[in-house]
């Protein structure tokens, strides 16, 4: 069984190590297990033990000796890295050690990418590797530039609504908000040499769906979850679709509870307007838009549904979302007019916002 001894002053702690995501198992050796070293150092690093079984025990190797040759010799010449290979005894036996640090750019095993999930290697494809490629080189989705957009594709009444909400909040310089939209798309940091980015389409095209497939939100109204009695689909930029549903949900979705105040007409309404406006941008600004799913909300007589695509940030759980975090939008280059314009009031607090809106509106704590 691999132990690992941590000291502690002069006692030590005896600690069983298990596969992970950061250690694998091999009994004996294949060349093919230099995939394994390319997901390690595409993700967090890690150890392959050989000589090992999948439950830990100790087997040993004949050919130690040999091996501690060959695989840094086949890692460097098929992966171009180096990893540490240590010959380790336990009484009789010999086994394997293979140390492979984390590398900050994409490891190729044969013009394939793997990465480690768990205590599973998986192969990079599709969507999953372009995410895993822009990550590597520092970008985000929304920074790629876009091929057939230009400055007569982008909407003046984008623009327009901008500069009138930025104005407002004057969180960008006023004589800025003068120049024309070519200017203010370059101090936004939508151009990369000749072209858009994915972020210009988003904020300010004529037709985002053209660049952007499922860059919409749908809205349901359910008497159950199979009986649909009435829908909208909201297209468009991204400040005009959140104006949109904002109006859509207050006023044709949810029913308003009607009490007097004297002679005064009160309407109050069964969630939270600036609870529900938190959530709707976050799902906006931190959506997966390479997933080509629109945004989805669903509302029923006695509750509220709202999903968008995507993930969180690497190495969070539900439990890192709830509690106060840092900010890390999905989309920064989107997040940041929604910032200048008013529309997120302070980065990393969101979550937060729409569980203190929501209980104080109501006392009911949203499910995530």
């Amino acid at each position: 069984m691999i132990i690992e001894r941590l000291k502690f002053g002069d006692k030590y702690m005896k600690l069983q190590i298990n596969e992970s995501q950061n250690i694998e198992f091999k009994q004996s050796w294949r060349d093919e297990y230099i995939k394994w070293l390319s997901a390690f150092g595409n993700t967090e690093g890690g150890k392959l033990y050989i000589g090992v079984d999948d439950d830990g025990e100790i087997k040993g190797i004949d050919n130690a000796k040999k091996l501690l040759e060959d695989i840094p010799n086949k890692v460097r010449d098929i992966l171009g890295i180096m990893v540490d290979v240590n010959l380790l005894q336990d009484e009789d036996k010999e086994y394997i050690e293979i140390i492979t640090d984390k590398y900050p750019y994409p490891i190729s095993y044969k013009g394939s990418y793997y990465y480690r999930s768990g205590s599973t290697t998986q192969e990079l494809k599709g969507v999953a590797l372009d995410k895993f490629l822009l990550r590597k080189q520092g970008k985000t989705w929304d920074s790629v530039p876009v091929p057939y957009f230009g400055a007569t594709d982008l909407d003046p009444y984008a623009f327009k609504l901008f500069r009138e909400k930025a104005e407002k909040k004057r969180r960008i310089d006023p004589e800025l908000l003068k120049e024309n939209d070519d200017i203010l798309i370059n101090k936004l940091r939508l151009r990369e040499g000749d072209y858009l980015k994915r972020a210009a389409a988003l904020l300010f095209a004529k037709e985002p769906m053209k660049y952007v497939m499922g860059s919409m939100i749908k809205i349901g109204y359910f008497k159950s979850n199979t009986e649909l009695i009435y829908q909208d689909v909201i297209e468009g930029n991204l400040f005009e679709q959140v104006d949109k549903v904002m109006e859509l949900i207050f006023t044709k979705y949810l029913s308003a509870f009607i009490t007097y105040e004297g002679i005064q007409r009160v309407e109050s309404f069964p969630i939270s307007e600036l609870a529900f406006r938190e959530a709707l941008i976050n799902a906006v600004v931190h959506k997966d838009y390479s997933s080509q799913n629109s945004i989805q909300i669903s509302v029923y007589d006695d509750k509220l549904l709202m999903w968008n695509a995507g993930d969180l940030p690497q190495n969070w759980t539900i439990d890192t979302l709830l509690r106060k975090h840092t900010s890390e939008p999905h989309n920064p280059l989107i997040a940041y007019p929604f910032f200048l314009a008013g529309y997120i009031e302070s980065w990393g607090r969101g979550i937060e916002k729409i569980i203190e809106e929501s209980q104080k509106f109501n006392g009911i704590t949203p499910q995530f």
